[in-house]
């Protein structure tokens, strides 16, 4: 006899596995909502405080992080806002993005990427 068999967790059990990846069943698909009508786009929303399937890794110089946690304390210190540096990168993506898509070739990315 060799004991008690393993069993999966309930990560492994409810895992998502389909390609959409977690979106719901009546999620548009990415090529249908650029079909839309020609309404200005959207502003963005960031994804908040919630568990994300995908992950991507960035290289900053220290400098850069510094600055990356002195706003995460500034905006605990003196906004009372607590948020983790994640959390901070994802607006602040979702806000460069609406102005990209708003802005087109004036938005200030494209700017300092042009330089």
């Amino acid at each position: 006899m060799k004991g008690r068999a393993s069993l999966p967790g309930a990560d492994e059990l409810f895992r998502v596995t389909s390609i959409e990846k977690g979106r719901g069943r009546d999620a548009k698909q990415p090529a249908e909502e650029a079909e839309g009508d020609d309404r200005k786009p959207a502003e963005r929303v960031p994804s908040g405080r919630q568990r994300h399937d995908e992950k991507v890794t960035f290289y900053c110089t220290a400098d850069e992080l510094m600055d990356l946690e002195n706003a995460r304390l500034l905006l605990r210190r003196e906004h009372g806002v607590a948020v983790d540096r994640g959390r901070i990168v994802r607006e602040a993506l979702a806000q460069v993005l609406s102005e990209l898509e708003r802005d087109g070739a004036d938005a200030s990315l494209v700017r300092r990427l042009s330089r």
